[in-house]
């Protein structure tokens, strides 16, 4: 071949294992066959999406107080809104190879959102906001929130671990009124024995916002400005996404009225937004915090959230891991996710760079619905 033939062919290479961002205006599309698909398969994974919709009510206010309404004292306490039909993108290479329902349409994410707040405490830890995750978390906020034996060796790794057992209230709702064991009391609830910080892993909204309002401390500033300061105007996503608390979850800091936002919609609250802004969010963890040429978020913090506590390996900050006994068959193990009621989820893999977005799919369809898009490449 001649000199200039190879180099013509080198150049093209290049271009094509360039990694593709999109702009705040435009995404391309790439074929599915072009990207590496099977095309008829990939379209049988997107109508088992389309066909597979979550089975509880569109009027998310209905949905939420018939799925908490065990919780002693469960209320509405942020703002809901009517959701959607199914919809979903998927990704390769930073292309859209598919896409269904309106990708457009601003929707509660639920503990989507907790995935976000992660971020929150990334950027924290990236600017030496935060000097390590070991640290407890009563050398930063000392209002009262950690005292006490138990509560003032919380360290913030437990608190994105999930496994803090952090116990009290916060804005009026106590620690054990989210999600109580169903076989016991009400007494028993109330003064049960706290587990060591870091041994007990426990799914808990209260402590979850608990993080939130400790990083909001930290930050001296709302959380959803420096999300949109730091992450999601880089990345281009919309004016349209909210992140809402709750109604009595005002504080004063510095002098300012600020909301202490919470981490899902439990509640009522948390992120508000649409498909295509949840698959930026993926995009730019698929490419290791890097968007362009600028890196938004430490590749250290990437690999971070991915390291599983001791007590579930199907949980690191924030977001779930394929593995331990949440593990999806078929599926590569280096795959993690965000995932939040109704069913909605953000899939990450990196060593395909690959993202699948999700909403309103039934929840316990998830698994089978990505090993039919991994099973269609």
């Amino acid at each position: 071949m001649k000199p200039y033939l190879i180099a013509l062919f080198l150049i093209l290479s290049t271009c094509v294992r360039a990694q593709y961002y999109p702009t705040p205006t435009d995404w391309a599309e790439r074929p599915a066959t072009q990207a590496g698909f099977d095309g008829p398969a990939l379209d049988s994974a997107v109508s088992f999406a389309r066909t597979h919709e979550y089975s509880g009510a569109r009027d998310l206010r209905l949905a939420i107080l018939e799925s908490f309404r065990r919780e002693p004292g469960h209320t509405l306490r942020g703002p809901t809104k009517e959701r959607g039909g199914p919809a979903g993108m998927i990704l390769k290479d930073g292309y859209v190879v598919a896409r269904w329902g309106d990708t457009e349409r601003v929707d509660m994410t639920f503990s989507v959102t907790k995935s976000y707040l992660s971020t929150t405490a990334g950027l924290a830890l990236d600017d030496g906001l935060i000097e390590s995750v070991t640290d407890t978390v009563a050398r930063y906020v000392w209002d009262g929130t950690y005292s006490g034996d138990h509560n003032s060796g919380i360290t913030w790794e437990h608190l994105l671990h999930q496994t803090s057992d952090w116990s009290g209230s916060l804005f009026g709702i106590p620690d054990w009124t989210d999600r109580p064991d169903p076989a016991s009391t009400y007494d028993h609830w109330k003064n049960r024995e706290l587990h060591a910080p870091g041994t007990h892993y426990k799914y808990n909204d209260v402590r979850v916002n608990v993080l939130a309002y400790s990083l909001l401390q930290v930050w001296r500033k709302p959380l959803p400005q420096v999300l949109k300061e730091r992450i999601m105007d880089p990345i281009g996503a919309s004016p349209t996404w909210r992140w809402h608390g709750y109604d009595d979850s005002w504080v004063d800091l510095d002098g300012l009225r600020m909301q202490s936002v919470s981490g899902g919609g439990h509640h009522g609250g948390g992120l508000f937004i649409n498909t295509q802004d949840h698959a930026r969010l993926g995009l730019l963890f698929a490419r290791r915090g890097k968007w362009n040429d600028r890196q938004l978020i430490s590749e250290r913090w990437v690999d971070m959230v991915r390291t599983p506590t001791p007590a579930n390996a199907s949980y690191g900050y924030m977001w779930w891991l394929n593995a331990g006994e949440r593990a999806w068959e078929g599926v590569p193990d280096h795959v993690y996710y965000a995932a939040g009621f109704g069913g909605n989820f953000i899939v990450v893999d990196e060593e395909r760079d690959l993202v699948i977005v999700t909403r309103w799919l039934e929840p316990g369809e998830i698994g089978e619905f990505v090993r039919l898009v991994y099973a269609a490449l």
